[in-house]
């Protein structure tokens, strides 16, 4: 019995083996024409007719925010305090009234703070100090306002996170390092001080900020100098087979390279400011940024031109006394170099609207209609339609002509 059931057995998948691979042509049906169907040479796949811009957005992070990209940015900084308070207003009245179009928002400013509201169970909680109660509704004003925004993301310089946690940062006689200034500064080798950053930078994205921007992105300066001095981990670049310079450029670097692999799924833009200076050297030694690496890996490459961070530069004595030479001596430079990557970013620079006593011993220059137009003229000369404004306070210049050249 045993033989005979299995001798049926086989035969019926024997069978259903014929009925499946051998080809068929069911009868015609009124109105239809007949079906054919044979081994898989038939069989095709419309992957490649799939445009690829159209899948990509299928799979990104929609805020629900639709801002427009500007015709060229042409921004001013906000910090925190000016964005949850009442200067807010007469920023946004500056924008309407200009040819001004963006801000740059703190979103974690320069001692390690997030400048707005958070979960009391976040892990960021202790780092908030809430200056911007509700950054969805400013968010949504400004798309009412077309007026586009940045978020301003400080990363390595970071008192609070290194207080927090000393053997995220550099150490000396057993406490946390800090500059002539006293600021602390956390460690670039450290990739879990990148991930406290990028999901910062995440959490921005997702309200409805169109891009990010990296500010100190670097090692603390004149690191070169105390570097044998100061404890800390080299992470997993201990054993790259470098000198010590070239290891903080490619941890910086390769930082740079993984954030905007990160924040691809969130549609936003990644840039990251640059000390100007970095564009007429080989590769900073201290503080790890070289120019056309990190250009090469960003959206938007964001110097800090102005003027009263030069000394004797370019040719010129006192820079800060001439603002128009100074930046025009420097766009000359950056085109240069950026002509010469594969992957050019925007050219978006930070100009000065600021005065800088601490260079004179008398009254310094002053910065006020002309010398704001004299910047950005010398960068639209040279082909850079893209600035943006800094002035610590948010005092800008009021009846600037922000498009000289039109």
């Amino acid at each position: 019995m045993k033989r005979k059931h299995l001798m049926m057995t086989a035969a019926a998948i024997i069978l259903l083996l014929i009925a499946v691979i051998l080809p068929f042509t069911p009868q015609e049906t009124s109105g239809e024409e007949p079906l054919k169907a044979s081994s898989h040479q038939e069989s095709k796949t419309n992957v490649a007719t799939i445009d690829s811009e159209q899948k990509m957005q299928r799979f990104t992070y929609d805020s629900g925010l639709n801002f427009k990209y500007p015709d060229a940015v042409r921004g001013l900084y906000v910090t925190g305090p000016s964005a949850g308070g009442e200067r807010f207003n007469e920023l946004v009245s500056l924008i309407d009234s200009s040819d001004l179009n963006t801000m740059v928002i703190d979103i974690k400013e320069d001692h390690g703070n997030l400048t707005v509201s958070v979960p009391e169970d976040s892990p960021y909680s202790d780092a908030s100090v809430n200056y911007i109660d509700e950054p969805r509704k400013m968010l949504e004003y400004l798309e009412e306002k077309g007026i586009y925004p940045i978020a301003r993301v400080v990363v390595f310089k970071d008192s609070v996170l290194a207080e927090q946690r000393p053997e995220l940062s550099f150490r000396k006689n057993g406490e946390v390092w800090t500059n002539n200034k006293g600021e602390a500064f956390v460690n670039p080798f450290q990739k879990e001080v990148w991930e406290y950053n990028l999901d910062i930078a995440k959490k921005a994205a997702e309200l409805g900020f169109q891009e990010i921007q990296f500010d100190y992105v670097r090692f603390p300066e004149g690191f070169e100098n105390k570097d044998k001095e100061l404890d800390y981990s080299q992470g997993d670049y201990k054993n790259e087979d470098m000198s010590n310079v070239k290891r903080r450029v490619k941890a910086v670097t390769d930082f740079v390279k993984y954030a905007r692999e990160e924040m691809e799924y969130y549609d936003v833009d990644v840039s990251v400011d640059i000390f100007g200076y970095t564009a007429t050297i080989e590769e900073a030694p201290g503080i790890g940024q070289n120019f056309p690496k990190i250009a090469s890996n960003v959206d938007v490459i964001s110097s800090m031109i102005y003027p009263s961070h030069w000394t004797s530069y370019f040719g010129i004595d006192f820079p800060d006394k001439e603002p128009y030479k100074t930046v025009n001596e420097y766009a000359k430079v950056e085109n240069e170099i950026l002509g010469q990557l594969d992957n050019r970013p925007v050219s978006r620079p930070w100009l000065q609207d600021f005065e800088a006593p601490w260079l004179y011993s008398g009254s310094p220059t002053q910065y006020g209609k002309a010398e704001v137009e004299a910047q950005i003229k010398a960068l639209n000369e040279n082909g850079i339609n893209e600035f943006l404004l800094w002035n610590a306070g948010n005092t800008y210049t009021k009846n600037v002509d922000y498009t000289p050249m039109d």
